[in-house]
């Protein structure tokens, strides 16, 4: 008998969440959630899951958004 994992038990085990709630990915960027509607209005703001009315940023989002953001920084200041 095979055991079946969720991804929030792998996620749990790997010390991480699978994805962000809009609260969470605020907090942990620093933003405030009106400035992170601000960069979705702007199509700047990073992909997110929709689940029902739930919004979530999966961990591959956040980070290649940051990535955008990085390389949009210093392509600004060159």
């Amino acid at each position: 008998m095979g055991v079946k994992m969720s991804i929030e038990n792998l996620s749990a085990q790997q010390g991480q969440h699978a994805a962000y709630t809009v609260a969470e990915f605020c907090q942990a960027y620093r933003i405030s959630r009106s400035k992170l509607y601000q960069l979705w209005d702007a199509d700047i703001g990073p992909r997110v899951l929709k689940i029902g009315a739930k919004i979530l940023i999966t961990t591959d989002a956040a980070r290649d958004w940051q990535h955008e953001r990085e390389a949009a920084s210093n392509t600004e200041a060159a």
